[in-house]
């Protein structure tokens, strides 16, 4: 690399950030895997929620659902911060868990 042209940019990868941000790192990681089946209707549907870092750090929320076994839909919702995802995410989850939508039973759980 050519280190004899003085940088006039703040915006270079090579500075430092001056804010100290760290906030753009998410804190803990987001996933949710929930079921809607009804032999009677012919109903097998999923839905997935996952909060996760972008290319550039910015949080985005993934949705995908469908029908169990197919790739189904898929939205990405994009966030400046992390706890504007979360919220999206909680309030997504309190809506599918209201149309019925349960965890998948474990294994372990289902043996007692």
């Amino acid at each position: 690399m050519n280190r004899t042209v003085e940088i006039d940019s703040k915006l270079s990868l090579d500075v430092e950030s001056e804010t100290g941000d760290s906030s753009l790192i998410l804190t803990q990681p987001y996933y949710l895997y929930v079921e809607r089946v009804d032999p009677g209707q012919n109903m097998a549907r999923f839905y997935t929620l996952a909060i996760e870092p972008t290319l550039f750090g910015t949080p985005r929320l993934l949705r995908r659902w469908g029908r169990i076994g197919t790739l189904g839909r898929t939205m990405v919702h994009h966030f400046e911060r992390e706890e504007e995802a979360v919220a999206l995410f909680l309030e997504l989850l309190r809506e599918r868990r209201a149309h019925g939508y349960r965890a998948k039973p474990t294994e372990a759980s289902l043996r007692g």
